[in-house]
Parts: C-alpha cells; sequence; structure tokens
C-alpha cells in the first residue's frame, strides 16, 4: 500500500450472510487486525457465532439486525448503527469498547444503504465510507427491483467509494451515479503449507436418490488440493457435484432438470448438491418427479474433499459475483461446468471451465455430459483449472487491496 497512512480503526458492517460474503468479512477483519488496525464487525446477530467473529483476537463485534430486505424496526436499527459508528474517538489502544473508525466498510446494498443512512446527518468528522455490493438484482420486476435501486442510488450518492464484485455491478453502480467505482478483490480461504484435502469422500452410501445426508465426516474446511485429485465413484457411478445455498439465486432446478438428459449414461450420473436453505424441500420434491438420482448433503464442512472427489463441479447460477467455492473448485483440480454470470468468466477465463448460458438446461446438460463422456477434455479442464487457480488472489492480496482502497478515500478533502 502506497501514499496515505493505513487507518487505526476499521469498522466492517455486514447484512445478512449465510455464506461467501460474510466468510469475505471474517478473513478481511483478521487480516486488519493481524495488521495492527483496531477492527470492529457490525452485522447480525447470527453471523457472530456463523462466521465465528467474536472468536477473532482483536476483533471486537457489535449485533445490529441487517436482513436482506426492508423489515419493521428498520430506522431503530438504523439508529443503532449510527450510535456505534461516532462514538467519540477516545478510550485508548487497550481499551475493551469501540470506538469512532477512521473507515467504515459496509458489504452488502442493504448494509452499504444503512450504513449511507445513519451517517448522512453527520457532518465534521465522520467517517469514510466503502461500500462493497456483492449482490445483483432480483431477476423480473415489482416491489423487490425497485427497492433494488433504491439503494443502489442510496449507496452511489452516499459512498466515498464502491467496490464491485463483479464489471456489470461495476456498470450498474456508475450508472446509479457512484463517482468512484473500482473492482474489489475477493479470495477463497488460503490453503496451509503442505495441506491437502485429506481422504476422498466414500461416495458409496449415496447411491439412492433422496437419500439422507450422511454423518459429518472428513477433513475440517480449508483444506486445499495442490492439483488434480482422481474421481471416487459413488458405487462405481460419476458424481456432479455443485454446493451451494438452496435459494433461487443458485439455480439448482436448472441443474436437476438438466440431469434428466443423462439418464442415458451407463452409469448413470449421480447428482449431489451440499447445501441447506429454503428451497430443500421443493428441490427434493423435482428430483423425484424427474426421477433423477440426486443426493443432499445439507451443509458440509469437507467441500474441498468432496470437490476434489467428484467428476464435475456445477455452478448453474442466475448470477455469481466472485464465488469462493468455484474457486476451491480451481484449487482441487475439478472440471467445472458453471453459467456464464456475472464474475464467473473472470475467475475462469475460457480454458478452466466450460461455461453456459444461464438458466439453459439443454446446454448444461450437453457440458456436463462432454466433461463425463471425454476423458481427453476432462483432463485439459483439470489441468486449465490448477493453472487458473494458480493466478488467484490470496488472502493478504485481499487485505492489501481493501488497505489501498481506503488509502484511495483517504487522501484529501472530499470532492462533493
Amino acid at each position: 500500500m502506497t501514499g496515505a497512512a493505513p487507518p487505526q480503526r476499521v469498522a466492517l458492517v455486514l447484512g445478512a450472510s449465510a455464506g461467501g460474503m460474510g466468510a469475505h468479512v471474517a478473513m478481511l477483519a483478521a487480516g486488519l487486525a493481524d495488521r495492527g488496525i483496531a477492527v470492529s464487525v457490525i452485522g447480525p446477530s447470527a453471523a457472530g457465532p456463523r462466521f465465528s467473529l467474536p472468536a477473532l483476537p482483536a476483533v471486537s463485534f457489535s449485533a445490529v439486525e441487517i436482513g436482506g430486505r426492508p423489515r419493521p424496526g428498520d430506522l431503530a436499527r438504523t439508529l443503532r448503527l449510527r450510535r456505534l459508528l461516532l462514538r467519540p474517538a477516545s478510550g485508548g489502544a487497550r481499551s475493551a469498547r469501540p470506538t469512532r473508525p477512521d473507515i467504515v466498510h459496509a458489504h452488502g446494498l442493504r448494509a452499504g444503504a444503512l450504513t449511507v443512512l445513519a451517517l448522512m446527518p453527520a457532518r465534521r468528522g465522520r467517517p469514510e465510507v466503502v461500500v462493497t455490493v456483492h449482490n445483483a438484482p432480483p431477476a423480473g420486476m415489482g416491489a423487490a427491483v425497485l427497492v433494488y435501486r433504491l439503494l443502489e442510488r442510496v449507496v452511489a450518492r452516499g459512498a466515498d467509494l464502491v467496490l464491485c464484485v463483479s464489471p456489470d455491478l461495476e456498470r450498474r453502480m456508475l450508472a446509479a451515479g457512484a463517482w468512484h467505482v473500482a473492482a474489489a478483490v475477493i479470495a477463497a480461504p488460503d490453503a496451509s503449507p503442505g495441506s491437502a484435502v485429506g481422504p476422498a469422500p466414500s461416495w458409496s452410501s449415496l447411491a439412492t436418490p433422496g437419500a439422507a445426508a450422511p454423518p459429518a465426516g472428513g477433513p475440517a474446511a480449508g483444506g486445499r488440493a495442490s492439483g488434480p485429485s482422481p474421481v471416487t465413484p459413488a458405487a462405481g457411478r460419476p458424481v456432479v457435484l455443485a454446493v451451494g445455498r438452496l435459494a433461487p439465486q443458485k439455480g439448482f432446478g436448472v441443474l436437476l432438470e438438466a440431469a434428466g438428459a443423462w439418464r442415458d449414461l451407463d452409469p448413470m450420473p449421480l447428482v449431489v448438491i451440499a447445501g441447506d436453505g429454503p428451497l430443500a424441500g421443493k428441490l427434493r420434491a423435482q428430483a423425484a418427479a424427474l426421477g433423477v438420482a440426486a443426493v443432499f448433503l445439507g451443509h458440509r464442512d469437507d467441500v474441498p474433499a468432496r470437490l476434489a472427489a467428484a467428476s464435475v463441479f456445477v455452478l448453474p447460477s442466475q448470477w455469481e459475483g466472485q464465488p469462493l467455492v468455484l474457486q476451491e473448485a480451481l484449487r482441487a483440480g475439478t472440471p467445472v461446468v458453471a453459467a456464464r454470470v456475472g464474475g464467473v468468466p473472470g475467475l475462469t477465463g475460457e480454458d478452466a471451465a466450460l461455461l453456459v448460458p444461464q438458466g439453459d438446461a439443454r446446454a448444461l446438460a450437453a457440458a456436463v455430459r462432454s466433461v463425463l463422456t471425454d476423458a481427453p477434455l476432462a483432463a485439459r479442464l483439470r489441468a486449465a483449472a490448477v493453472t487458473r487457480a494458480a493466478a488467484l488472489p490470496a488472502e493478504a492480496d485481499a487485505v492489501t487491496a481493501a488497505l489501498d482502497a481506503y488509502a484511495s478515500v483517504s487522501r484529501g478533502p472530499r470532492l462533493r
């Protein structure tokens, strides 16, 4: 980092998150604290234990229930956020009570908009505001889309810097009136020196469609492969693995529809989906209605090992930014088939994945079939994934990028 001195105090504001955004904030909090910065994290109470925020050394956590959509009580939440962010800058370095930050870095449009509104009445001494936009607008029209556009405008007009996880979001925020927009750097958890994914998980108990998830096992999350790993079949069957929250954004219904086209393959592939969420029942029912061999594992802590042991990883999302699980799949050397959405092409390039149109079950089915039936293609994808993974940002790169962003808004007076 060059130019302005690093901030002494940073507040990270987090909205509702079940996965990548919360993991990114936890990583950023730990990395900033390791560099001697006093860090406070503000977010929903459930985010504390989910991302081990209270356990991070030198990081304080305060609960403000910032949800994913407008709710009664948002005014009270905004006022509490204001009180937390505008505490007097006193108490000394050893004080357990967080003091007014130099930089406020909010993550997600809802958290960003509430942060801007909370600080708007402040004049002298207001912290600089950075907002990272992680999410695309909901599909279709209606009230949800109008609310999203309003949040975009609030963030665009009120933040000193807007970071975006994909180029399409950069264009949206510029169109909304943001004057300072840059690319966000998102990194999957680093591999420990000499770490590996551990022994390949046993798929043999997962051959029955709709089977219950087996007891959790395998290595702890965080292990990574250094190169391609041999496929471990499910009772002799290739495994088509998907990972993510069981929610509309992830497009798992398209994956199940595509799987109906593989039933002529011998042995028939097994679809394995790791994750939980509101669509669990609906997706199980869809798989049963289609006669698709599918297993729902629920939340797993051994995703790197599952990725390394899969025949192909599928990301059928309606929208993505810089998905951490895709970075993990590349590190595991797993062949990837993904929807060409958001920041996905920027992560994979054109060589490390087969990219298909969003929502196109036929194209998805054809791409997965190609990987399963064309061994040289699968080998090329594995090798390209490892090469691509070597160029991905590490956690230290993401922390350095954040500090550079903070420096860019700390140089001189505001222009507006």
